[in-house]
């Protein structure tokens, strides 16, 4: 029996399938502000049959941008243009999601395309980072300034005023980025965080930021929504962050209300030993899914349709992100739909095709 395309209901939201696109950052911004460009590329993933739609990692300051052109949510001038991509991608069958997060120390850098270097100082599009401790994340990136007690509360609001700012707007899956190096990630591991106040220390306290933000967002965000968190569930060095630590972080995260928790890894070390084989972050999602008892969604080089259902039919994920493939084929559910005998989401526009 088949469950890829079984639904999945999770508070008072029902995908109508365990396929969802994740968030895949664009830098095609100006000033934060939504465009059209966001609109097509998310609305085209939702034409394409996947349950979830996540709009990628969208700043809750304007420090907190990975480049200069990252979509941003720090002002209510940013809610109507996002509204936008709420409606595509509800007109056609998906639950739309979003991202909230705030780079950190890897913040102000170029555009992939262009090299994604350290904005130089001396160019009008540079901004200072900050970070849990002064610890650059590379040779060629900024010595970021450690945030102060008062600092961290205020990002906080932030990252509250931007759950406000992602239900105004009409999202219905709201994601706190925890991973991938960005602030909250790089406060939970030891080999960025080496505060000696409440902030730093044991794992319980490196966590503590990121835990602060989940019970803030949570007195925003309604109890009838999915609230995920995605972690790095490894840093694939000995002495970082691991498996058995995002187990631990889980059933805290579980506690302060979490519904879901979005298992990356890696990206906070510049030359981490980072398998590239398929399916290689799922063991991360079982591990956390049993071992924390909340559902998981795995992630990472995912491509095949058969390698998605093997996934969720052994109960290792209730949830399977795509990224680059979705990037190479939107259409990707309706194909794996037809490939494993099930009926897909076919626009009537698109039946002569598909």
């Amino acid at each position: 029996m088949t469950h890829l395309f079984d639904p999945l209901k999770i508070k008072d939201i029902t995908l109508r399938n365990r396929i969802g696109v994740s968030p895949m950052c664009q830098y095609s911004y100006v000033d934060g502000f939504s465009n059209d460009w966001q609109v097509v590329h998310l609305a085209t993933r939702a034409v394409g049959g996947a349950g979830l739609v996540i709009a990628e990692a969208t700043a809750v300051e304007a420090r907190g941008r990975i480049t200069p052109f990252d979509v941003g949510i720090w002002s209510d001038e940013h809610v109507e243009p996002l509204r936008k991509v709420v409606k595509v991608i509800k007109e056609n069958g998906a639950v739309p999601g979003i991202q909230i997060a705030h780079a950190g120390r890897k913040a102000c850098v170029g555009q992939p395309w262009t090299g994604g270097k350290p904005v130089r100082q001396d160019d009008p599009l540079w901004w200072p980072v900050v970070g849990a401790s002064p610890i650059a994340f590379s040779e060629e990136h900024q010595l970021p300034r450690e945030l102060s007690k008062e600092e961290i509360a205020s990002i906080r609001r932030r990252f509250v005023e931007g759950a406000e700012r992602s239900l105004a707007a009409g999202f219905e899956w709201l994601e706190v980025h925890g991973a991938h190096g960005y602030l909250l990630q790089s406060f939970c591991s030891p080999l960025s965080n080496q505060r000696a106040d409440a902030y730093g220390g044991t794992l319980e306290n490196r966590s503590r930021f990121l835990l602060e933000v989940v019970q803030d967002v949570r007195t925003v965000w309604p109890e009838r929504l999915p609230l995920a968190v995605r972690i790095s569930g490894t840093e694939w060095v000995e002495d970082g962050w691991s498996v058995e630590d995002s187990v631990v972080l889980a059933r805290l995260l579980k506690e302060e209300g979490v519904d879901l928790i979005d298992c990356s890894s890696a990206g906070n070390l510049a030359s981490a030993p980072v398998p590239n084989e398929p399916c290689y972050q799922v063991h991360i999602a079982e591990a956390v899914r049993k071992g924390a008892g909340i559902p998981t969604a795995a992630v990472g080089l995912i491509t095949k349709a058969q390698q998605a259902e093997d996934i969720i039919s052994s109960g290792r994920a209730d949830l399977v992100l795509l990224g680059r493939e979705m990037l190479r084929n939107p259409y990707w559910a309706i194909l794996a739909a037809k490939e494993l005998g099930q009926s897909a989401p076919i626009p009537p526009q698109y039946l002569r095709a598909l």
